[in-house]
């Protein structure tokens, strides 16, 4: 594993050194678990007070503070600990190489090169995918079905037929992608399937979790925008449309026809309804339920979910129900007092 000295991280993420330059830092680490050695750093006030108690070497912060660890200054703490992580331990190695003569594949399927596929993963006629992917073993890939170059399929991942997959995207293990969507005509009480002819568009730079589903669309597409990140277990709904860079916490649920603009934040285990026109910006609280537009830089809360600054403060009342319930009837008593002398 490399090494660097604390003034080499510092220009490496344009930052300054309050302390030791010379500090050879070799791992990054938790405030709690960093050792001599290791950089940390400090991003939430909540865990400020374990900088005068860490025994990290350095801490990436915003401004200096109190501590026996040197200091590298930064404007985006949590950002620059990211690129020095990145730097010190890089990402993931695929121990994959070459393609594996166990996996299936079409005769007319396209392999870019450096692409490696392991094990009994089956890629279905006029599958093309590009150059420097990682498809893992028994990932299963539908007839023409396009992915870009240096994307990564996770085991087990699924992609149904005709879906469209940008560059650089991960798929984590057990995700499926193009499933048919929810959507079902009821006549004289029978639930009859209505075939999804759509499909689902993948943009670049996204990430999908671990068993997650991304439905494809009953007419127009399903399309998940550009640099999007999706955690696991979420489920998105047949013609869902998604703006760039929208972060889904694991555990959403979004129903069909739903269109969400950019920088869009669900919590975790938030569901929003179908047909819904989501503004830019906006923030869904955790178990949050939507069921209206929201407008452009709104903040959800609460189930039924609505303003989080009105949700907070009624949340706070629902706690003292009881006791505002004593005091309501202890007026009321005195009122009837006061009524019956007069």
């Amino acid at each position: 594993m490399p090494s660097y000295t604390l003034s080499e991280l510092a220009e490496h993420v344009a930052g300054k050194v309050i302390g030791d330059p010379n500090l050879e830092i070799r791992a990054a680490a938790s405030l709690e678990q960093a050792a001599k050695g290791d950089i940390s750093f400090l991003a939430n006030p909540k865990y400020a007070p374990q900088v005068k108690t860490t025994r990290a070497s350095a801490i990436v912060v915003k401004e200096t503070t109190e501590t026996s660890a040197s200091l590298l200054l930064c404007q985006d703490p949590y950002y620059a600990f990211m690129l020095i992580t990145v730097l010190l331990h890089g990402h993931r190695r695929h121990a994959l190489s070459g393609i594996s003569n166990r996996a299936a594949i079409a005769p007319d399927a396209v392999i870019g090169t450096g692409t490696c596929i392991g094990d009994f993963a089956s890629l279905s006629e006029y599958v093309s995918i590009g150059k420097d992917c990682v498809i893992y073993p028994g990932v299963f890939i539908g007839s023409g079905t396009v992915i870009g170059d240096n994307c990564i399929l996770y085991p087990n991942v699924v992609i149904y037929e005709r879906c469209r997959i940008g560059n650089r995207v991960i798929i984590h293990a057990n995700a499926t992608i193009g499933e048919d969507g929810f959507s079902f005509a009821t006549h004289n009480g029978v639930h009859y399937k209505i075939p999804h002819i759509g499909s689902v568009v993948i943009e670049d730079d996204v990430e999908i979790g671990a068993g997650s589903g991304v439905e494809r669309g009953s007419m127009g597409d399903t399309l998940i925008g550009q640099g999007c990140k999706v955690g696991d277990s979420v489920v998105i709904g047949h013609g869902t449309k998604m703006g760039p860079h929208c972060l889904l916490v694991p555990q959403v649920g979004i129903a069909g026809s739903t269109t969400l603009g950019h920088h869009c934040v669900a919590g975790g285990q938030a569901g929003i309804a179908g047909h819904l026109n989501i503004g830019n910006g906006v923030m869904i609280g955790a178990q949050s339920g939507v069921g209206d537009d929201a407008a452009d830089g709104e903040k959800l809360f609460g189930y039924p979910a609505y303003k989080a600054e009105k949700a907070k403060r009624a949340y706070v009342l629902i706690r003292r129900l009881p006791e505002i319930w004593k005091e309501l009837k202890k007026l009321r008593a005195r009122v009837d007092e006061i009524d019956g002398k007069g």
